[in-house]
């Protein structure tokens, strides 16, 4: 792996301590083509250890969802390429449009295998209409990824919204050669309580992950991950 990618990138790898942190950073440098700012900002964010977060946090509600879905649920995610408020409320709609201005480093943060497929997506039943935030389609999953966006604290009104468009886009919009849709709750926080009991506990569709609008310093994220493994924990 090391003679397939740059001697600027592999002196970025060396310098991460844990080894198979190290070697998540070199398959997928490789694998995603990444380059060395791209890599750079991945371990800055510890982009490994978020997903191992995930992976622990899956596997322990459902084998099964963890084992397929683990390697590209981030939480949370960063986002402070976004410039957004370092603090107080703002509209969603202004967090959707900055993504939208910022696509491609988005979907550097989503991970691999997710292109853009469209925002605001009007799914129609016989009485009513329905927007969804943000489409993406992922080519490794096979699926259909929906992502609403909340400003404020992740509520149960807000999980059952997205169960009912995920069923929503499955019957109006899924095509018979793909998996079942995902749908991702992007939220400014969330309460483990909620998450706990709700459909969210044990759902192989559903996901709510937070999002940070700054960079955060290796200490904070790291404590970061490290309470959500113990709320996950505390939750079983």
């Amino acid at each position: 792996m090391c003679s397939k990618l740059s001697w600027s990138h592999n002196r970025l790898i060396m310098r991460v301590d844990d080894p198979k942190a190290r070697t998540y950073y070199l398959t997928e440098g490789v694998a995603q083509q990444w380059s060395v700012r791209q890599l750079e900002r991945n371990i800055q964010t510890h982009s490994f250890q978020r997903l191992l977060s995930s992976q622990e946090g899956e596997t322990a509600g459902n084998t099964a969802k963890g084992n397929a879905l683990g390697d590209f649920i981030k939480d949370p995610y960063v986002l402070e390429f976004l410039q957004l408020p370092e603090a107080g409320q703002f509209k969603e709609s202004r967090l959707e449009q900055s993504i939208i201005d910022e696509l491609q480093k988005f979907l550097l943060e989503l991970g691999k295998g997710f292109s853009f497929v469209a925002r605001q997506m009007r799914i129609s039943t016989e009485t009513s209409h329905f927007y969804i935030d943000l489409v993406f389609y992922n080519y490794l999953l096979k699926c259909f990824v929906i992502i609403d966006l909340k400003t404020g604290k992740l509520s149960h009104q807000d999980i059952g919204q997205m169960d009912m468009y995920v069923r929503l886009f499955d019957d109006l919009k899924r095509g018979e050669d793909d998996n079942p849709t995902i749908g991702i709750i992007l939220c400014d926080s969330k309460d483990e309580t909620v998450v706990k009991y709700s459909i969210l506990q044990g759902s192989q569709q559903l996901f709510a992950s937070k999002y940070q609008r700054v960079l955060p310093t290796e200490a904070e994220l790291v404590a970061e991950i490290e309470r959500e493994k113990r709320l996950i924990e505390e939750s079983d």
